[in-house]
């Protein structure tokens, strides 16, 4: 017998056909109609549940849970400035490790078994993620400080602490934005991901002023100006990329970069227009879907983004065709992205990463279980997420979550009084 082996039994996959999964040592070892579970295997009950990829939240600043409704009715700009940006001066690592953790409880709960975050003092993130059992790659923050007085180095420290941790914890280098990182940070940043063969995941023409900023300095809009300094490659990931034309979302494609939108935040902080999807789509840009910060979503449920981001695209496309259902979930699982997922995560010999929704919850009860969770369904309808064959979250609920919500709840009280 394995080490740990978890198996679940009477399960529905999204065709219909009743399935069972075996998972041993953290990955699956049996998926389909007819399963041997090993003995002594712990036992899950996937009577009238659907058995499903769990969710991937392709950008986010997880520790930001504490600066919820801050600022609510500024723009990005103002918002930053004005309400963020004053207060993270005041964070502390204790305040990161909590705002982090309750996160992680609430994206538990929602489904999501892995995301991509970038933020302050990130090893505690690190810390909270490895705590919380879940998956993330984490990047320290890169911000040149202010007044021109040369390129940031204090995160170089805190991405080898991140390195430190277990399999579970990816690094990537996290330049903010060009508008925050001059060039030569930006080729400084290049020049590690390159050598240490680690991502680059930075914020990219969120707002028409950055790159019409940019043209006015550099002569060339943002993606060609972070190609140039050797940022573009197919361990890119682009946050929002709202204002990317055609010739860059080739660009982008060429280079095998990839997208991830952010479309609740996007309208929230007003950015002015929808990711370009139908563009970018045939270009053969890959694309992942990611919630933005918790305080400038407000809320960490990829579920409720799904339908937003559907909806926007039929909307400025006039198309109701332009992002079938099918598709729609396979971006919000991470599966139209190599850098964000495997294609087919489902199948033995792939990690064990996996969530169960119940199907009696009125919006899965009758019709297509993708469509539902596509445009019917929030995160309140996972019923379990399992990640690394290991449960992290059961009914709803994740075990400790009460401290962790009342040690939040005291770090933001404190920041914001």
């Amino acid at each position: 017998m394995s080490k740990s082996a978890l198996a679940v039994l009477g399960a529905t996959d999204p065709s219909g056909r009743s399935v069972g999964l075996v998972a041993e040592d953290g990955q699956i070892t049996e998926f389909g109609p007819d399963v041997s579970p090993p003995e002594g295997a712990e036992i899950l009950d996937g009577s009238g549940m659907l058995v499903t990829p769990p969710l991937v939240n392709g950008h986010t600043h997880a520790a930001m849970t504490l600066f919820r409704g801050r600022g609510d009715d500024l723009p990005l700009m103002r918002w930053l400035k004005e309400a963020i940006w004053p207060l993270e001066k005041n964070l502390t690592p204790d305040d990161v490790y909590w705002g982090a953790r309750l996160a992680c409880v609430e994206m538990a709960r929602n489904g999501v078994s892995t995301f991509w975050d970038m933020y302050w003092q990130e090893p505690e993130v690190a810390r909270a993620v490895e705590d919380a059992g879940l998956r993330a790659t984490v990047g320290p923050v890169v911000i040149d400080p202010p007044g021109g007085t040369g390129p940031s180095t204090g995160w170089l420290e805190d991405l080898d602490r991140c390195a430190s941790f277990g399999p579970r914890i990816s690094v990537a280098v996290a330049p903010h934005a060009i508008y925050t990182v001059g060039s030569e940070s930006l080729e400084r940043v290049a020049g590690i991901a390159r050598e240490r063969d680690l991502p680059i995941h930075i914020h990219l023409s969120e707002t028409a002023k950055e790159v019409e900023d940019c043209v006015a300095e550099h002569g060339v809009r943002p993606t060609r100006y972070l190609d140039d300094l050797g940022l573009i490659g197919p361990k890119t990931l682009l946050a929002h990329a709202v204002w990317l034309d055609r010739e860059e979302l080739e660009l982008v494609a060429e280079r095998g970069a990839t997208v991830v939108t952010n479309p609740v935040a996007n309208q929230k902080l007003t950015v002015g227009r929808p990711f370009p999807w139908s563009e970018a789509r045939r270009a053969g840009v890959a694309v992942g879907l990611g919630t933005d910060g918790p305080a400038s979503n407000n809320s960490l449920d990829p579920l409720g983004d799904l339908k937003v981001f559907a909806l926007l695209q039929r909307a400025a496309s006039a198309d109701a065709a332009v992002i079938p259902v099918e598709e729609a979930w396979r971006i919000a699982t991470g599966r139209a992205s190599a850098l964000l997922g495997p294609a087919e995560p489902l199948a033995p010999g792939m990690p064990a990463d996996f969530i169960l929704v119940d199907l009696s919850q009125p919006e899965m009860a009758t019709g297509d279980p993708v469509s539902n969770l596509v445009y019917a369904a929030t995160g309140s309808a996972v019923h379990t997420l399992v990640v690394a064959g290991e449960v992290v979250s059961r009914g709803g609920r994740v075990e400790g979550e009460e401290e962790v919500v009342a040690r939040a709840a005291e770090a933001a009280r404190r920041l914001t009084a």
